[in-house]
């Protein structure tokens, strides 16, 4: 088998346009606070207390948009090719997501949460839903 030919394990974690969506919003409106906004018959978006950590569109694919640390978009930008840098968002704090090697249901899942939580970070402490410090670890 050449190396440019997917593993059967990487064939089967591929995320098609619709999987990739489902992940997406399915975990975003499953964190606490959430509401969806839609736009336009193509984009959407999810809040926590007015605020988007996740913004959805289509282009020649489905592509979701979330919120990271400016060192982790540049990580994630190198090690995935389908994780570029945030359609019309701030390039720094901004990453898009399409269907494609190695994007996982649950690197979708993790990334989403990882916004939320940075979002969350960012509010007055009293409008936070959940401690962005502790959410989600067992203790």
């Amino acid at each position: 088998m050449s190396s440019d030919t997917p593993s059967n394990e990487e064939t089967k974690t591929l995320l098609t346009d619709d999987a990739l969506l489902t992940a997406a919003i399915d975990t975003a409106l499953a964190l606490p606070a959430t509401e969806l906004y839609p736009f336009t018959r193509d984009w959407e978006a999810v809040r926590v207390r007015g605020k988007w950590f996740l913004v959805t569109t289509v282009r020649e694919q489905r592509m979701i948009n979330v919120k990271a640390e400016p060192l982790d978009v540049l990580a994630l930008r190198q090690e995935y090719a389908s994780i570029t840098p945030g359609y019309h968002m701030n390039k720094k704090h901004w990453i898009s997501i399409q269907p494609g090697a190695g994007i996982t249901e649950s690197l979708v899942r993790e990334l989403v949460t990882d916004s939320y939580l940075l979002v969350v970070a960012s509010l007055v402490r009293a409008e936070r839903p959940v401690d962005p410090e502790t959410f989600g670890r067992q203790v």
